[in-house]
């Protein structure tokens, strides 16, 4: 299965926090899984970093990449496609990260693990 993390299920996956549920952290860990970190949630992670919202153990250009590393998390780089089927969405959810997740999502026929109720309206597979 093809699994997109949502940016809040990446930072409690690196902090190993009890807030993901163990059926998200069994899905990230299953290696017939292959997983995927949006460019959009390292930039969202990386902003909120630079602005002090967001404490993390070291800076984000050398941790992120690491835990992808050390966990078989691939990227996800963002496409025109992609950004162009966002602003097609129905604007059930607000947020521009998350917005583009799902579209990033519905494009690569993706599920998301994310914690969420507002992506729920989309026709995408959440998995929490």
């Amino acid at each position: 299965m093809k699994i997109l993390l949502d940016t809040c299920a990446f930072l409690w996956f690196l902090q190993d926090s009890p807030q993901l549920t163990p059926t998200a952290k069994a899905h990230i860990m299953d290696p017939a899984n292959e997983v995927y970190l949006s460019a959009v949630s390292v930039w969202e992670i990386a902003r909120k970093y630079a602005q002090g919202g967001l404490t993390l153990p070291s800076h984000p250009s050398s941790l992120i990449p690491a835990v992808r590393r050390n966990s078989g998390i691939d990227s996800l780089p963002l496409t025109e496609v992609d950004s162009l089927a966002a602003e097609k969405l129905q604007l059930f959810h607000k947020d521009p990260f998350d917005r583009m997740l799902i579209a990033q999502a519905l494009m690569g026929g993706l599920a998301i693990i994310t914690a969420d109720r507002a992506f729920d309206p989309y026709p995408v597979r959440v998995i929490w």
